[in-house]
């Protein structure tokens, strides 16, 4: 697949949105950029919500394909959960259909199989088809993002890759982010495959750097084209000197998700 010219990044206000506005152009990407908060340094973003569908709509038009990145991004209320992954993400889609945007690369999340045993360390990664068990709300809209872009590929041959990213940050702060960091230049490998890649149709892909300790495999993501070349290892011993190792008695590190399927972090908005 060409890859597309112009791409709409919605969240681009968020954590990995603000990473991505500066590694996806040279890429040959030219951003347009959507969030509910106002962007410093760049006035032609779209300040809007999802839910204001004529500024939705007009932020799709025109564009080549859309990296869907907005939404809350830990767990909250259902009501608002539902306003902002659910209806939001639909929203996006039908501005998409309306707009004949062809691809999307929707941002999932491990937490969609958050109640996922953690495997034991020298086990067999985790797969991508490997049933969902959602840990929080936050994981449940995550499921129905995966399925609404299956249903649009379907019915309406809207193609998805659907990311399950691990933690996207500059470097891993946790033990736990050892086996699920993804790296920003890695993430902004992952998106340029998943936004070039041929008939992907609907795929599902897990989204992490090469990591010695990865805990699920990465063979759908490669078979994109993605080629990571970060591994965690390298923060390994100062983490492991901090924090320990994760003991598989502790219900915080018994399963993929951690402590959202204990005590997960709320949004504070």
């Amino acid at each position: 697949m060409t890859a597309p010219r112009t791409v709409l990044l919605t969240g681009a206000a968020g954590g990995i949105g603000t990473l991505m506005r500066e590694l996806l152009p040279p890429y040959g990407y030219r951003l347009r950029l959507f969030d509910r908060r106002p962007i410093e340094g760049e006035p032609d973003a779209v300040t809007a919500e999802l839910a204001d569908t004529e500024a939705l709509r007009a932020a799709v038009r025109g564009v080549d394909a859309i990296v869907h990145l907005a939404g809350i991004s830990v767990e909250s209320s259902f009501e608002k959960i539902l306003r902002a992954n659910i209806e939001g993400t639909y929203l996006l889609y039908e501005a998409a259909r309306a707009a004949g945007v062809r691809r999307v690369v929707l941002a999932s999340s491990n937490h969609a199989v958050g109640f996922t045993p953690r495997p034991p360390d020298g086990s067999a990664a985790i797969p991508v088809d490997t049933p969902r068990r959602p840990d929080t709300f936050y994981g449940l809209s995550k499921g129905f993002g995966e399925d609404l872009a299956a249903l649009y590929w379907d019915r309406h041959g809207i193609e998805t890759v659907s990311l399950r990213i691990g933690s996207c940050f500059p470097e891993p702060t946790t033990v736990r982010m050892l086996s699920l960091w993804l790296s920003p230049a890695d993430c902004a490998r992952l998106l340029h495959a998943a936004l070039t890649a041929e008939h992907v149709g609907h795929t599902v892909a897990y989204g992490s750097s090469a990591n010695t300790r990865l805990w699920w495999d990465l063979s759908t993501a490669r078979a994109l084209g993605y080629d990571p070349q970060d591994d965690s290892e390298p923060y390994a011993a100062q983490l492991l000197a901090a924090q320990g190792e994760l003991d598989p008695d502790d219900p915080d590190h018994a399963h993929l998700g951690g402590t959202f399927c204990t005590n997960p972090p709320m949004w504070p908005h």
